[in-house]
């Protein structure tokens, strides 16, 4: 008899840099394909990504995720000679890969990876242009989430 595949219950969703979020303000958002390993893309089933210190750098006009830590399998990665925190060329066309050069050379700006996603049965990053914030924008923004959380309570009790 044949085994029963597994049915997945997850999202698309395989990492999410929620560090990003906290220290820059978004501007404009990019989905880009990426270049894996096999052994990569076998952890990545397994979600055995971090995204946290991911960043994105442009190089001879190409575009390439820095920082991203895929952790190898011990069971997939047993014969290849596996680097977690190596350079990944990101697939873009070539509007995007100019418009993301042209705002990245004004002061203040760069850009981030945001999350690694499915997409079918592709992997897929989002990255986004984005602008750092200082500490009193880190204050209001979490002034305004609890502001909005408060009052989502204060709407259910009165209802």
């Amino acid at each position: 008899m044949s085994k029963a595949k597994k049915k997945s219950t997850s999202t698309g969703t395989i990492a999410l840099n929620k560090r990003a979020r906290h220290d820059y303000f978004v501007d404009t958002k990019f989905e880009a394909g990426i270049c894996l390993e096999g052994w990569e893309v076998k952890s990545l089933r397994e979600g055995k990504a971090q995204l946290v210190d991911a960043f994105v750098i442009i190089h001879q006009n190409e575009a390439w995720l820095i920082g991203a830590r895929i952790t190898p399998l011990l069971s997939a990665s047993t014969h290849v000679v596996c680097d977690p925190i190596r350079k990944r060329k990101l697939l873009l066309n070539r509007k995007e890969l100019d418009k993301i050069i042209q705002i990245t050379e004004q002061k203040g700006k760069t850009c981030a990876a945001m999350a690694l996603y499915w997409k079918g049965n592709h992997i897929k990053c989002e990255i986004a242009l984005v602008t750092g914030k200082q500490d009193h924008d880190k204050r209001n923004t979490e002034r305004d989430r609890d502001w909005a959380r408060d009052k989502e309570r204060l709407m259910k009790h009165s209802a």
